[in-house]
């Protein structure tokens, strides 16, 4: 198994993680104005537990979306100038994938709807099903935004449900079955990334960090002041 460095910044939630063979430490935060302050020192924290450097590591996955514009771009500039200084491949990974995989590891569920809170009254969803043979997600929806009563999975046994977008819209989800029970406690979390990375790394997935981008279904330009901050402290700690 490699060794695969994860941030995800998309929620209010941040983290980091460390796969290192078949096992993972990892680190998490939340409020949304620390996640530019947060990210280096757990990355260090991780990478002293494990005893290792960050060049020993096969890669650097990051969360690339969708959720917060300002999360993605930090976790995306972070993990770029992590990356080049140590001369590693990145791995640009979909959040509602790591939603997926969370729900899978808790329910054993293998068709999963992950629904993330995208402000504004709408939501970022998109449909996976597992493939054991692979022990990968293939996607049966592709990421939208949307309405969150627009939100239409496709027909699927043992459909699960998960992501903040149903406590955030609870009236729209109402009497809805594919909302029933659903884990609405589920954040894209750098844990699940870290997993994920693994098997897009073997299949390569891997792009030089220059060529890392967010996933965006909303347009926004211009990184605000922390996402510099945290890109040059990145590049400068490394």
């Amino acid at each position: 198994m490699p060794k695969i460095l994860a941030i995800e910044t998309s929620s209010e939630l941040a983290s980091c993680a460390l796969l290192d063979g078949d096992h993972v430490i990892a680190r998490s935060t939340s409020g949304v104005r620390t996640h530019s302050q947060s990210v280096l020192p757990m990355v260090q924290e991780l990478l002293g537990e494990a005893g290792i450097q960050l060049a020993d590591c096969d890669a650097v996955a990051f969360g690339a979306g969708p959720g917060s514009f300002t999360g993605v771009r930090t976790a995306c500039g972070v993990a770029q100038g992590l990356a080049f200084g140590a001369s590693l491949p990145v791995l640009p990974l979909v959040t509602l994938e790591a939603m997926a995989e969370s729900c899978r590891a808790r329910t054993g569920a293998t068709e999963v709807l992950a629904v993330l809170d995208a402000r504004m009254g709408e939501v970022y969803w998109a449909q996976y099903a597992f493939d054991p043979a692979r022990g990968a997600w293939r996607e049966v929806a592709a990421p939208a935004l949307c309405a969150p009563q627009d939100v239409a999975p496709l027909p699927a046994a043992g459909l699960a449900a998960c992501g903040n977008g149903f406590s955030a819209y609870p009236d729209a989800f109402a009497g809805k079955p594919f909302a029933e029970g659903a884990l609405s406690d589920i954040l894209p979390h750098a844990r699940e990334l870290a997993l994920l990375g693994a098997p897009a790394l073997a299949a390569g997935l891997a792009v030089p960090p220059a060529q890392a981008q967010p996933i965006y279904l909303r347009n926004k330009v211009a990184y605000t002041s922390a996402e510099r901050q945290a890109i040059n402290a990145a590049k400068a700690g490394a």
